[in-house]
């Protein structure tokens, strides 16, 4: 085989086998797609959506409005496509969260997101077990509306690195809105 042959053939099991979240984004403008979707925000920036055929991994890419991806989140999902738990990187492919969400056994309504910090484990010394550095709660009403969160910070002590927290994130909450692959959010 021709040395530039092999190299090529090597290079592509290399980004197959590397994993489909951080392959290339030739196509951040591709068309939405059956697993594809793309949000264009006002600010020029943009959110790239996409799920595996089978619905059991979402991945969403946030992108400066120059091009950058600044964020990539994974969330493995359960048959019904609820997320059951994501991880946080940074635009560098440096992991930074853990989250894992709770379902209500009746009805099937989030309740709780745990967030943890993937670079320091806090561990609760009367339990030993890891301590979450946010919960979001959420109260259910009689006609099975979720309220809107309510935030608890483990971590931050003072109001300027909450508001840091927010700032980075663009949002209280990880959960995204609204499933950006139902029809009626197409």
């Amino acid at each position: 085989m021709h040395p530039l042959a092999t190299w090529k053939s090597v290079l592509l099991l290399c980004a197959l086998n590397y994993g489909g979240a951080w392959a290339a984004d030739a196509g951040l403008d591709e068309v939405d797609g059956p697993n594809v979707r793309v949000i264009r925000h006002a600010d020029g920036s943009r959110t790239r959506f996409t799920r595996t055929p089978d619905n059991t991994v979402l991945t969403k890419k946030k992108y400066s409005p120059n091009g950058v991806m600044s964020m990539v989140t994974i969330y493995r999902m359960d048959k019904l496509g609820n997320p059951l738990s994501c991880k946080i990187y940074d635009g560098d492919q440096n992991l930074l969260f853990k989250v894992a969400y709770g379902y209500r056994k009746q009805d099937g309504q989030l309740v709780e997101e745990r967030m943890f910090d993937a670079r320091v484990k806090r561990m609760d010394p009367k339990t030993g077990r890891e301590m979450p550095v946010q919960r979001i709660c959420y109260l259910i009403d009689g006609n099975g509306n979720r309220s809107a969160p309510i935030i608890i910070n483990l971590k931050w002590a003072d109001e300027n690195q909450i508001n840091a927290f927010q700032k980075r994130f663009g949002v209280k909450s990880t959960m995204y809105e609204k499933n950006p692959f139902t029809e009626d959010n197409r």
